[in-house]
């Protein structure tokens, strides 16, 4: 699915309006039939005024406050207004600004959270033995069954582990004898320009096969023998494949239902702060560490030491942390876990329900260990989960690492980044 994005041109991306969001409330992405009164008119929501479904917890509402209920019962935490007032007026299109004055009015309208277990109740009886899920006999809470099934589905909608999409990239220019030298290194690179490259591109060499759909091949690789200077061809196409998973990893968080009942401010925070380290998660399910290889459908990316030495190729901080994570063999649901846990950290410079924020990564990280704990032979698996937090945190760092080196060498080789990694970066 495409990525909703609107980025601004050069002159106003000081304001970092990054991502501009659609109401999406309904995570299957269908449109709830609408309840029509007697004469024929739409009833409307209790809470925001959008169209309402039916009742719900006792009201009649929509889909989106609904499961926003639901949610704010579940976590049982006190909400604050932001602007501490508590008179904030919702509508459909303010109803994501202030949590604590949607849920009053919730209260307000008559919902009630003895219904809930009601609706629960309806739910599970349409549901068949099976249709729990390979989950419902692992000893997992409902809730925590419900989050996994909500985060893997999310990761099913957003993540092309084919590429079959990822088609308008730039190649990098090949540089041989028998062809003209490749525009990106007719002129001059100035030697301090050259090592802010070397310094975020490390010493490695980085090869590069595709796969036609003809079943031809186009293999790119660096000579042996070299300055490493050639990598600069590779830049742009490097960029192309790092915004389409960003775009991915965008439209992940945009499906899980959390995360949209936060404001747009804090969204577009978590994202700025979170998206490289989700992405490098994703990545991590592509590598082969016995052949070195990223697998991405029709390409395959290779990273070498110049020396062919596997132990320089570990002082990169990023192989180290693909060979380290790897080595865990961790299961789809953890990855999911982990990506949740760094995509609601409450810390990230700008987000404001911090407190919100903080209470929704603990539920992520205590289902993350009850899963260890419920679908893990122990006492092999004991330390699982304090590695995986250990592994966390070491994708803090590199994150960090990153945007610094990314912010470096944006100015004066902007091929090397797009308008989307700028939105990214900016303000961080």
């Amino acid at each position: 699915p495409e990525a909703n994005l609107e980025v601004r041109s050069e002159e106003n991306r000081s304001h970092a309006n990054l991502v501009h969001y659609q109401e999406a409330d309904s995570v299957s992405g269908t449109t709830p039939n609408n309840i029509e009164e007697e004469d024929g008119r739409l009833q409307v929501c209790r809470v925001c005024g959008d169209k309402a479904n039916g009742y719900h917890f006792n009201v009649m509402t929509c889909e989106g406050c609904k499961g926003f209920f639901r949610r704010a019962m579940k976590r049982n935490i006190r909400l604050r207004c932001p602007f501490r007032k508590g008179t904030c007026e919702i509508t459909r299109k303010t109803r994501r600004q202030c949590q604590a004055c949607r849920l009053r009015k919730c209260l307000e309208s008559g919902m009630k959270k003895e219904s809930e277990w009601g609706c629960w109740g309806s739910v599970q009886a349409c549901e068949g033995p099976g249709d729990a899920g390979p989950l419902a006999t692992q000893g997992l809470t409902e809730e925590q069954q419900m989050l996994i099934r909500e985060l893997m589905d999310a990761q099913k909608k957003t993540f092309d582990t084919t590429f079959s999409h990822f088609k308008d990239f730039r190649l990098p220019e090949v540089f041989s004898s028998r062809c003209e030298m490749p525009e990106s290194l007719k002129y001059p690179l100035a030697e301090d320009k050259w090592k802010q490259i070397k310094e975020y591109l490390g010493s490695m060499k980085i090869s590069l096969q595709l796969r036609a759909e003809d079943g031809s091949v186009w293999n790119y690789k660096p000579p042996e023998n070299s300055d490493g200077k050639e990598i600069i061809s590779l830049l742009p196409h490097l960029a192309d494949m790092s915004t389409y998973m960003f775009k991915g990893i965008i439209n992940f968080a945009k499906v899980i239902s959390y995360f949209r009942d936060l404001p747009i401010e804090d969204q577009i925070s978590l994202l700025k702060g979170a998206t490289f380290e989700m992405c490098l998660l994703r990545c991590n399910t592509m590598f082969n560490t016995e052949t070195g290889i990223w697998e991405c459908g029709r390409l395959t990316y290779f990273f070498k030491d110049p020396k062919d030495s596997f132990q320089k190729l570990l002082l990169n901080p990023v192989m180290k942390f693909h060979y380290m994570l790897k080595k865990l063999q961790l299961h789809q649901e953890e990855y999911v876990l982990m990506q949740a846990i760094s995509l609601f950290s409450p810390d990230r410079p700008g987000v404001m329900q911090r407190a919100v924020v903080e209470q929704l990564q603990e539920q992520f990280a205590t289902t993350l260990k009850a899963y260890i704990e419920c679908v893990r032979p122990q006492p092999a698996h004991r330390f699982l989960f304090l590695k995986i937090m250990a592994v966390l945190t070491e994708l803090r760092s590199i994150n960090a690492q990153n945007t610094q080196k990314l912010l470096s060498i944006q100015d004066t080789h902007p091929f090397a980044t797009t308008p989307l990694m700028r939105e990214l970066i900016s303000g961080t």
